[in-house]
């Protein structure tokens, strides 16, 4: 009943949106995945959809277009609500959808948590009339509670990341309580699901949730697993005998090799193995910035900036940023440790590595990845998450060599 869009000219779309879609965000046609979702989104009677896709595919713009297209800009109420994991991921989505929407005069507002200098309580605000809110639960829900956010004109409710808002380790409470308040409020509302991952188990849940809670029809558009492997980015694994010569590595052979290859971001499993490599990065002179859960917020915020805007180089972080996080200028990506699941230490979290090495690349340019194997734990890590991903990660043969490094860099097109 769908058929895929070749032109944004096919979606019925406002002149001042298609206005945004090719001034500001300089589109020319739909990407493969807008063709295929946004038909499905933007046609009454408006089914739910719940949609998996590669990082750096443009599935931000697709619900960020759903969003805005749904929209009556002379009605000043929420009728568009974004929820996204993190803070961070919020405040992109949110700078995505006042770019293109610059021209509609539609209002937006961020649900995220305030630092105490600036912060109002909820309790003494206006209700919201933004037509758009995009934020994190925890907010969304100290909203809705505290009856600020009306939930009874909203016309699309989007998940982005929706695996890790659904999963037991994230925010499935938060999510179940405001999906609720909406069923009670909006029964009509359309629902869009859009993560890169999504495991059995989440599948099933997100089914279930759209099935009975909603209880609308809806479309689904999955992509395979081993589809997910990430083509454009080559990865490699380099042993490395201890954990100074990890840091060696980085120092004399990424750094000094990588130096003009635009942005590096490296992962590390925990606070304290940040504010180590940082520290020993520092001492030997180089200009490091680290971001991790336990800044301040306004602390985070300027970090992010002062990255995107290409100030800074080399960036620290733990899973933080894994998600959704997007900056076209990162070419290199060094898992500094291996991402493993919380509870299972010896099992692999393939669905972040995913994340992370979709952290290079984006939108198909070239980038490589390095993880920095230390012992046979490593290698075991290792091992899993070829197997799962059911591909082969090439080898750099000595962790000394320049050559070899080079080498590596030349293949993935960097040098």
């Amino acid at each position: 009943m769908y058929a895929s869009a070749k032109a944004f000219e096919e979606l019925d779309l406002s002149p001042d949106l298609l206005k945004g879609l090719y001034v500001e965000m300089k589109f020319e046609r739909p990407s493969k995945i807008q063709a295929i979702s946004l038909p499905m989104i933007l046609t009454p009677p408006h089914k739910h959809l719940i949609a998996q896709a590669h990082n750096g595919s443009g599935k931000t713009t697709c619900f960020v277009l759903g969003m805005l297209s749904r929209i009556d800009p002379q009605f000043t109420a929420p009728q568009a609500l974004c929820i996204c994991p993190t803070r961070e991921l919020a405040i992109q989505n949110m700078e995505v959808l006042k770019k293109m929407g610059k021209y509609t005069g539609i209002t937006s507002e961020a649900a995220i948590s305030m630092d105490s200098s600036n912060y109002i309580p909820i309790s003494k605000r206006p209700p919201i009339t933004a037509q758009v809110v995009i934020g994190t639960p925890g907010t969304i829900n100290k909203w809705v509670t505290a009856r600020k956010l009306s939930l009874s004109y909203l016309k699309i409710l989007v998940f982005d990341e929706a695996d890790h808002m659904l999963a037991e380790s994230g925010f499935k409470d938060d999510s179940l309580r405001i999906m609720k308040a909406i069923v009670r409020d909006s029964p009509e509302c359309q629902v869009l699901l859009f993560s890169a991952t999504f495991d059995d188990a989440v599948r099933a849940f997100v089914s279930k949730i759209v099935k009975d809670l909603f209880r609308g029809d809806y479309n689904q558009m999955f992509v395979n697993k081993e589809e997910l492997s990430l083509e454009s980015v080559k990865q490699y694994k380099v042993k490395c005998p201890d954990e100074l010569s990890k840091i060696m590595i980085i120092k004399d052979k990424i750094f000094e090799l990588g130096n003009k290859l635009g942005q590096t971001i490296i992962f590390v499993r925990t606070r304290n193995s940040a504010s180590m490599l940082h520290k020993a990065l520092t001492e030997y002179g180089y200009e490091v910035t680290t971001i991790q859960g336990a800044l301040k917020q306004d602390d985070r915020d300027k970090i992010i900036k002062e990255f995107k805007d290409g100030l800074t180089q080399v960036l620290i972080s733990t899973d933080l940023l894994a998600r959704g996080f997007d900056q076209s200028m990162v070419n290199l990506v060094v898992n500094f440790d291996l991402p493993v699941k919380h509870d299972y230490p010896s099992e692999p979290d393939c669905e972040v590595y995913l994340h992370r090495v979709g952290r290079a690349g984006r939108f198909g340019r070239k980038g490589a990845v390095f993880n920095l194997l230390c012992n046979d734990r490593d290698e075991m890590i290792m091992d899993k998450i070829e197997r799962h991903f059911n591909s082969e990660i090439a080898v750099v043969p000595s962790w000394r060599s320049n050559e070899d490094f080079e080498a590596a860099l030349k293949k993935a097109g960097l040098l």
